[in-house]
């Protein structure tokens, strides 16, 4: 179930831009009209993140995820349905809100019905939609908008969705954290404008500029608004987003090490695709092809670390998995025009073998530490901040190779500019595998093996007919 949500979620995310000319033609709009299309998706969802875990203590994570994928799918079939642009970009705002409570409601499910050890098992299976998914929805879009409509890339959730809601609504068990208390209405308004706002900007800033003034604002407004939602929850009885819980120093560290190391990461996959269609002058077809081996990379690194996390614990797993980033990322620097397409696949593959020692181990980590009822509100703060990283990445890179090109040739970098962005990111990267070094692991080395840190014997709670 929660693996269906996943894939479902975000193959959304990413195959409408394929359909955009083609809805532009529709609408008799140009493309660059429909740019609220795809921004409205990432800013909801960032605004329905805060929500998520109240609900799932309020009203239990099976309902919420079962209300929340049911109003997805609806959104999506009013999508593909949309007589005008108007009509389109409200649905797709109702699907980013469904989506920001699907992410948290399906991991708080999946972790509460696992222990630590079980987890690490889970996340072996986990990383599949998430890897495959972004390699999938162009192809997908593609098929669908050429022989079929650019409508039927909202209406291919259907045949997936449906079957999920109705399976989950017969197998899945209820799961419930501690009751929660009144609903926190200002840190909602607070948090969703911040977090809206800085959204809007951060997708927005390699658009429309970062000194337009629309972006400034944002980006402005969304700090402003951030630190008075920070300062709010800190002081209210029963927050909404219980930032507290950045007090217990391995989660708190790895949610750091997701918000720093994603930017590396994601911008390189961003920034690959730029590279060989701008700076080489390849098809769309061979750059998909060219990109596509890290996925494999990731798949072949996560079922070792499945066998090798107990042993060798988080901190190691990580800090050499970042550190394997940046390396290929310096590989990345040397490419050229003349670099062949098979020796950009292999760095490709190589840097999804490093992806797969960050993206599972910090997930797992972070939530060892913390007790069960606290699994709702730590899942809905994970998901803000890989959100945000994720965001962070196409600005990094945008960032950076406007800084390395030539004012008279600012519409078409010079391949040196790819060059000193991909330096850019194995420098991050690298700084973020010094810190990752520094995890304190034992607690989740031992929750792995299924013992309390000073050695005794936790025995695990099996409760598999919860796992459906």
């Amino acid at each position: 179930m929660c693996v269906c949500v996943t894939f479902i979620a975000i193959v959304d995310g990413a195959i409408t831009t394929v359909a955009l000319p083609s809805i532009a033609r529709t609408f008799h709009l140009t493309t660059a009209a429909l740019d609220g299309v795809v921004v409205v998706y990432p800013v909801c969802l960032a605004m329905a993140i805060p929500a998520s875990a109240w609900l799932v203590e309020r009203f239990g994570a099976k309902r919420v995820l079962l209300t929340a994928l049911g109003a997805f799918l609806a959104s999506s079939l009013l999508c593909g349905a949309a007589a005008n642009l108007a009509q389109l970009v409200a649905f797709r705002a109702v699907q980013g809100l469904s989506a920001g409570l699907l992410f948290p409601a399906a991991s708080s499910l999946l972790y509460s019905t696992f222990n630590s050890w079980e987890q690490v098992r889970i996340s072996r299976y986990m990383i599949v939609p998430q890897q495959m998914a972004p390699a999938v929805a162009p192809v997908l879009g593609g098929l669908l908008v050429d022989h079929l409509s650019w409508r039927w890339v909202f209406y291919v959730n259907l045949p997936l969705g449906v079957p999920a809601v109705v399976f989950g609504a017969v197998f899945l068990a209820e799961h419930r954290g501690h009751r929660p208390g009144r609903f926190d209405l200002t840190g909602l308004l607070l948090s969703a404008a911040a977090l809206g706002s800085v959204m809007f900007g951060v997708c927005e800033g390699p658009n429309r500029g970062w000194s337009s003034p629309a972006v400034v604002t944002a980006l402005v407004l969304g700090a402003v608004l951030l630190t008075a939602a920070v300062l709010f929850e800190l002081r209210v009885a029963e927050p909404l987003l219980r930032l507290r819980l950045f007090a217990d120093r391995l989660f708190r560290d790895t949610n750091l090490i997701n918000l720093v190391g994603l930017v590396p990461i994601l911008g390189a996959m961003y920034l690959g695709p730029l590279f060989l269609q701008q700076g080489q002058g390849r098809s769309a077809l061979e750059s998909g092809t060219s990109t596509f081996p890290e996925a494999f990379g990731v798949l072949l690194t996560v079922q070792i670390v499945g066998v090798l996390y107990s042993r060798v614990g988080p901190r190691i797993i990580i800090g050499c998995g970042l550190a394997m980033v940046s390396g290929v990322l310096l590989l990345f620097a040397t490419c050229d025009q003349d670099t062949g397409l098979w020796t950009f696949r292999t760095y490709m593959f190589l840097l999804g073998v490093g992806m797969g020692g960050v993206f599972m181990p910090t997930t797992v980590a972070s939530l060892a530490t913390l007790s069960r009822k606290d699994l709702a509100q730590a899942s809905t703060l994970n998901t803000v901040v890989r959100q945000t990283g994720g965001a962070f990445a196409p600005a990094a890179v945008t960032t950076a190779l406007v800084l390395s090109t030539p004012t008279a040739t600012a519409a078409d970098p010079p391949v040196t500019a790819y060059q000193h962005a991909y330096l850019a990111l194995a420098a991050l990267a690298a700084a973020t595998s010094l810190f990752a070094f520094t995890l304190p692991d034992g607690p989740a080395r031992a929750a792995a093996r299924g013992t309390t840190a000073a050695g005794g014997t936790a025995r695990p709670k099996r409760r598999h007919e919860e796992a459906h």
